[in-house]
């Protein structure tokens, strides 16, 4: 007989990801492995909203990096972001190449609300429930400034 996953494990599993376990298990790594896995991101469940940003905002962010941003509301809350103005990421067709992607929960595999690039900030973006799953990719060339947002929750 099978038993179902606990939360806990799933909860482990998600930590696991933000922290970078990642398939490099205990391979050693240089000097360029080590600056490439540099954690950023967060999960954010701040009752009274807050601000993110890309890595070195509003100076240029770095090449070769990913990071995932969870905002957790309260029950029964929903979340808006607002990208501030000053917002540049490698403009490219579709954003294939540095970009920010939205979801619509928890996960990356959740809804996708956008993603965006380019020099103007993506419009006031506002959750379904209370998550929203943001990912924020550098390929390796062509930095820019990034992005600072900021999020506060609404009632549902």
């Amino acid at each position: 007989m099978l038993a179902k996953p606990s939360t806990k494990v799933v909860a482990s599993l998600i930590i696991l990801h933000l922290s970078g376990a990642t398939k490099k298990g205990t391979e050693k790594q240089t000097t360029s492995e080590t600056q490439k896995s540099v954690q950023c991101g967060t999960w954010t469940k701040h009752a009274e909203g807050g601000i993110f940003t890309s890595p070195n905002y509003p100076s240029k962010y770095p090449p070769d990096r990913e990071c995932i941003y969870i905002i957790e509301a309260a029950p029964r809350q929903c979340i808006e972001l607002y990208f501030d103005e000053k917002y540049s990421i490698e403009p490219s067709w579709e954003c294939k190449f540095d970009h920010i992607e939205v979801r619509d929960g928890p996960f990356g595999f959740s809804p996708i609300i956008g993603r965006f690039c380019g020099q103007q900030n993506p419009p006031v973006i506002k959750s379904s429930g209370r998550f929203l799953w943001i990912k924020f990719f550098a390929d390796g060339e062509l930095e820019s400034m990034g992005f600072s947002a900021r999020y506060n929750f609404t009632p549902e």
